[in-house]
C-alpha cells in the first residue's frame, strides 16, 4: 500500500464509522446527525481522485466499504428498543449505496478531471450524491421491495404523510430521501472551497 494514501483511507473510515454512529440520533424531524458527515465520503474521494489518480481514489473506496461492512455487523448484533440498530435490509441498501455511488463519483471526476478545477468534484459529487440517496432510501424501504429481506417491517417508513410536511401526500421514506439529499447537495458546494484548499495545498 502507497503510504500516501493512508490519510484517506483513515479519513474515509473514520467518516464512515462516524456516519454510522450519528445515524442513530434524530435532527428535526426529518434527518439524522449522519446526514452531514455521510457526505464528507465524497469531498475524500475527490481529493484523492484529483491528486493521486483514480486507482487511489478506488481503494479509499474500497476501503470505505469495508469498514461499513464492519459497521453493520456489528450493528446486526445490537439490540435497540424495535430490534437490531441495523436491519439486514438496510445494511445490504447502505452498501449498494455506497459502492456504486462512490465507483460512480470516481469515474464521472476522472472524466472531467481536465476542466475547470470545480467541475469535476461539483458534477461527480451531485450526480454521486443523487444515486446513493436514490438507491438507499428505495432499497431500504420502499415497499416493493421488501422481498430482500421479508423479515423487516418497514411499514412505519410507508406511512403517507405530506412531503417534508408541506406537500403533497407521499410515503414518509420520501420526505426522509428528500431531506437527505437535500443536505447532501449544499455539503457539495460547499465542499468545494476545502476541496480547493487542500487539493492546492498537497499538490
Amino acid at each position: 500500500m502507497n503510504r500516501t494514501h493512508i490519510p484517506g483511507i483513515i479519513a474515509m473510515a473514520a467518516i464512515v464509522v462516524a456516519s454510522n454512529i450519528l445515524v442513530q440520533f434524530l435532527f428535526g424531524q426529518w434527518l439524522t446527525w449522519g446526514a452531514f458527515t455521510y457526505p464528507l465520503a465524497f469531498l475524500v474521494t475527490d481529493i484523492m481522485n484529483r491528486v493521486y489518480g483514480a486507482s487511489a481514489a478506488r481503494k479509499v473506496v474500497l476501503a470505505g466499504f469495508a469498514a461499513g461492512v464492519v459497521c453493520s455487523l456489528i450493528g446486526t448484533q445490537i439490540m435497540g428498543e424495535f430490534g437490531p440498530l441495523v436491519t439486514v435490509r438496510i445494511a445490504v441498501a447502505s452498501g449498494i449505496a455506497f459502492l456504486t455511488a462512490q465507483l460512480l463519483d470516481v469515474a464521472i471526476f476522472s472524466a472531467l478531471r481536465s476542466g475547470a478545477w470545480w467541475r469535476a468534484p461539483l458534477a461527480s459529487t451531485l450526480v454521486g450524491s443523487s444515486v446513493d440517496t436514490i438507491l438507499f432510501f428505495s432499497i431500504a424501504f420502499a415497499g416493493s421491495l421488501a422481498f430482500i429481506h421479508p423479515a423487516t417491517d418497514v411499514a412505519w417508513a410507508s406511512e403517507a404523510l405530506p412531503v417534508l410536511g408541506v406537500g403533497p401526500m407521499a410515503p414518509l421514506w420520501v420526505s426522509l430521501a428528500i431531506a437527505d439529499w437535500s443536505v447532501k447537495i449544499l455539503l457539495a458546494l460547499a465542499a468545494l472551497i476545502p476541496f480547493r484548499a487542500i487539493t492546492r495545498r498537497i499538490a
